[in-house]
């Protein structure tokens, strides 16, 4: 089992702290530095000292598509089971000694990335890495707690999934759009698979991936990166690193030759809707313009009610009570376009997704709005800037788009990037992506007549 140097003693970690020396400090601008410890362990700053709080984010560069098949889950699973015992905690008191001190935590699992945070004051920050730390590499976990905490996931996935068509539906057709790659599992797991989760899945998930060199730290608030750097040194420095952590490369995605589609019929649905996902390409480091142009032509086609399909299903026509487009770039590797219409009474499946196709071949036809669009940049520009005043929100900025391997120069670049999209680009964006054979079409129903 990989532990490295265990770090439960604090006398220890303080002898050889002094010797794990950082890389030297990269400032990025007045609000964000970045550096890097010896075993690995990527840190990013961001200060603002209007508040004594800090906001301390520990991200893995791991989630639920790199699960090896079988035990669909164990990210999220491991995720609950962090909060049980260590070598010098009792199960539970992680988060009883968070609260003890006046702050708030919690976790969280995606396809990417596994996220643990607190929120605290800033005189608490040691404190929370010391504990952080603690359980990188000495969490005790027992069959008992395999027992408990698996009958915690499948009620949890009872209740978001099994209990909800409309999430039942998201998972078939996330599992249609997705030929190969893990990314059409559920983060959650398939139930058949959960409930067969043990300790030597969730043990070999923890020992591979839950090391210093798998790692990004966040620290947001009223801190300074040399404040940051001794603290990360005297307490995640010491542990080491796992050298035989793979290469993030997971199963890629074959040429798609066949648009799909699915029917999910569910007695429960109270509002039949038309969803389409296309398979889309990513925001890559050093090359986000692609994304950038999707996420624009996204805003446009479906963004709030100046957009296209808005204005022209909703208001103009009146054949929906929703409409909307959407693109998430902010992923390791292809991503999803996506459309929904959710037609008025009286208004079939069949006609809202004729409805819909009609209204986006007319945009791609069709000149851009030029003012919507600059109001759109306008608009984004500004949440960007009040974005700074959300250290909490500007952590998970960043962790996501640390873990899907973008890096900080990408990250304060994204503003211009989008800046710089033309009409030209979000048409060419748009083209490669709106093709038949990448795309999933899925109705979601109750009533069988309408599917004829």
């Amino acid at each position: 089992m990989r532990f490295g140097l265990r770090v439960a003693v604090p006398v220890l970690a303080l002898l050889i702290a002094p010797f794990a020396v950082a890389a030297e400090t990269v400032r990025w601008d007045d609000q964000v530095s970045s550096f890097n410890l010896d075993n690995g362990m990527e840190v990013v700053v961001i200060e603002d000292h209007r508040a004594p709080v800090v906001v301390h984010m520990l991200w893995y560069r791991a989630g639920a598509a790199d699960e090896k098949p079988g035990v669909s889950g164990v990210a999220h699973f491991l995720e609950h089971l962090l909060f049980k015992a260590t070598d010098t905690l009792e199960s539970g008191e992680f988060s009883k000694t968070v609260a003890a001190n006046g702050g708030s935590g919690n976790a969280f699992t995606s396809q990417d990335y596994t996220g643990y945070y607190q929120r605290v004051a800033a005189d608490r920050l040691e404190l929370m890495m010391q504990m952080e730390a603690d359980r990188m590499v000495n969490l005790k976990i027992t069959e008992a707690d395999i027992l408990t905490e698996r009958e915690v996931i499948i009620e949890e996935r009872n209740q978001r999934t099994e209990n909800d068509p409309g999430a039942l539906f998201g998972e078939q057709a996330n599992a249609a759009l997705y030929l190969n790659h893990p990314y059409g599992v559920p983060i959650i797991g398939w139930r058949h698979e959960m409930e067969t989760l043990g300790l030597q899945d969730t043990l070999a998930y923890y020992e591979q991936f839950y090391a210093p060199n798998n790692t990004v730290l966040i620290v947001a608030g009223d801190v300074t990166p040399e404040e940051v750097k001794v603290l990360a040194q005297r307490h995640y420095g010491p542990i080491t690193a796992n050298p035989e952590l793979p290469a993030r490369a997971r199963p890629q995605e074959p040429e798609h030759n066949a648009a799909r589609r699915l029917v999910f019929e569910d007695a429960r649905v109270a509002q039949p809707y038309v969803r389409r996902s296309y398979l889309a390409p990513e925001r890559d480091s050093g090359d986000q313009k692609t994304a950038a142009a999707l996420m624009l032509g996204a805003a446009l086609l479906g963004d709030g009610q100046t957009s296209v399909m808005t204005q022209k299903l909703q208001f103009e026509e009146k054949s929906a009570v929703y409409a909307t487009a959407f693109y998430r770039g902010t992923s390791l590797d292809n991503t999803q376009f996506t459309t929904v219409v959710v037609p008025v009474p009286g208004v079939s499946l069949r006609e809202a997704e004729d409805n819909m196709d009609r209204v986006i071949q007319e945009f791609m036809d069709g000149p851009i709005d030029l003012a919507h669009l600059d109001r759109i940049k306008r608009n984004m520009r500004a949440q960007e800037i009040y974005a700074k005043d959300n250290v909490q929100g500007l952590a998970n900025k960043f962790g996501r788009a640390l873990t899907a391997g973008l890096t900080v120069k990408d990250i304060l670049e994204w503003p211009d990037v989008v800046e710089s999209v033309t009409e030209a680009d979000i048409k060419a964006a748009l083209s490669k992506v709106l093709e038949d054979s990448l795309s999933v079409t899925g109705w979601l129903t109750s009533d069988a007549e309408t599917v004829k």
